[in-house]
């Protein structure tokens, strides 16, 4: 079972607090930076157990009335198509997904940002689609020179062809889809022409990791680390914030090698920087609500023995270098910790040993493991999937969920009409077939009532799963791994 280690509604509380407070800061508007995910913040709810994945778009729902947001993409992503790795969709497509997950829950969307605009055909025909859904646009320009030639930046040249982004409220998040959408940039324009019209605005920055006072190699850290590791993110001590105030804080790389520039461009802008440090710009408060540090310990240590073998089968597929494998290598090192200890990995490789087949095993939050073999109607993602819906329902594990009358059916559209050559069914195609008999009889009901028991487990395949059982298990809120070879 794992044990809480992180209070939420503390975050909550705290965490609206003192945004409210960095807002008083500058009087009139704050335009405040989120990094990461806004909502479905799935790997900070697996390092910090407790922490609910929407509690970042939570904490916002606490302060609706007083902030609107403005979602930032990079006109380049929409010409290379760019796609979030975790949900399989192009970035444009994402934004969309946003502006409507955001609006459905009551927070103020404003509008969207095109970052290096440069008149694309497929970025003015993205913006049709936005303006055709009522969505306002704005144009924000590549900038010779950036981020060095300051004077530049700082200039009518600069920042000043950016368009203005008409805005009513204090608070003004500005988040995107992923990395590199240009927010950071977004906020600094539009505190350059908030100055020129006298308002007085002020920049912040939300990231929850890594998190700044905490040590600099608390597993929670390291997990970050292990998380970003094909983007070279590197965890530091704040060396601003040492010479500054003489206290140790946590800080990542590219912030630490950025705020001399951020800091002088605030300068020029302002006539005076707010900020001594990048630890001083942001507003986490996730830090000081960890309430059981050993458990969040070892939250951590798993999922880095989980983004070791992301790595592995990544670099199989060819997404990222032999680097990132031999990184998240050492990191494991760094917590002491081995793949051994992923209790599902030697429990799948037994099985498929057994059974000279495809095989994967999944470990319940009681800690009883459970495992899948490969059949003739079914994959060993499938047939897992029913035995652990089996083991929660207290089902008998000789009865037979699914009729074959069910299944033969779906097995002949598949080869013969979709034109697969592998007839056992998907995990998606289970879960329907599932559903279907659930209508007449009692076992398959019971078990599909047990579905939502399979949030959290760990579950490790022999083999690359397809795409379509990878997104079932993320989906159902498993924690999947894969050795890195395919079947």
């Amino acid at each position: 079972m794992v044990k809480t280690g992180f209070d939420n509604e503390k975050y909550l509380k705290m965490q609206s607090e003192h945004i409210r407070q960095r807002i008083s800061q500058f009087g009139d508007k704050l335009y405040l930076e989120f990094g990461g995910k806004l909502f479905d913040d799935y790997h900070a709810s697996r390092v910090l157990p407790g922490f609910k994945p929407d509690s970042k778009l939570q904490m916002l729902l606490q302060l609706k009335d007083e902030a609107e947001i403005v979602i930032v993409i990079n006109a380049g992503d929409i010409e290379k198509n760019k796609v979030r790795g975790d949900l399989g969709i192009t970035y444009d497509v994402d934004v969309i997904r946003l502006f409507n997950v955001f609006t459905k829950i009551g927070l103020y969307v404003s509008s969207v940002v095109l970052t290096q605009y440069e008149n694309q055909p497929s970025v003015n025909a993205f913006q049709n689609r936005l303006e055709s859904l009522g969505i306002k646009v704005y144009h924000h320009y590549y900038i010779k020179g950036y981020p060095s030639n300051i004077k530049r930046i700082i200039s009518e040249e600069g920042y000043g062809r950016n368009d203005y982004i008409e805005t009513s409220r204090r608070l003004v998040v500005v988040t995107a889809p992923g990395p590199g959408s240009g927010k950071m940039a977004t906020c600094l324009s539009q505190i350059y022409h908030e100055h020129k019209r006298g308002i007085d605005a002020g920049y912040a920055k939300f990231e929850t990791f890594p998190i700044w006072n905490i040590p600099l190699r608390h597993p929670v850290n390291i997990a970050y680390e292990s998380a970003t590791a094909d983007l070279n993110d590197v965890n530091m001590i704040d060396p601003f914030h040492m010479e500054a105030y003489g206290k140790t804080t946590v800080n990542y790389n590219r912030d630490v090698e950025i705020f001399p520039v951020l800091n002088a461009m605030l300068e020029e802008i302002l006539g005076e920087s707010p900020y001594k440090s990048p630890t001083d710009m942001g507003v986490n408060m996730a830090g000081n609500c960890i309430v059981d540090d050993d458990a969040v310990c070892k939250a951590s240590k798993d999922e880095i023995i989980r983004r070791y073998y992301t790595a592995l089968c990544d670099y199989r597929k060819g997404l990222v270098t032999e680097d990132v494998v031999y990184k998240t290598e050492l990191l494991m090192k760094q917590v002491n910790v081995t793949a051994d200890e992923r209790k599902v990995v030697s429990a799948s490789l037994a099985r498929e040993q057994e059974t000279n087949a495809p095989a994967t095993a999944m470990e319940l939050p009681d800690g009883t493991i459970l495992t899948g073999r490969t059949s003739d109607m079914l994959g060993a993602s499938s047939a897992l999937l029913l035995n652990a819906l089996k083991y929660f329902g207290g089902i008998s594990d000789d009865v037979i969920l699914m009729s074959p009358h069910v299944i033969e059916p779906i097995q002949n559209l598949k080869v013969h009409h979709l034109g697969n050559n592998n007839p056992r069914i998907h995990t998606d195609e289970t879960l329907i077939a599932l559903s279907i008999c659930a209508t007449t009889d009692e076992n398959a009901k019971k078990a599909m009532e047990q579905i939502s028991k399979l949030r959290g487990c760990e579950v490790h395949s022999t083999v690359i799963l397809s795409a379509v059982d990878e997104r079932i298990f993320k989906r159902l809120g498993i924690n999947l791994t894969c050795e890195p070879k395919y079947q």
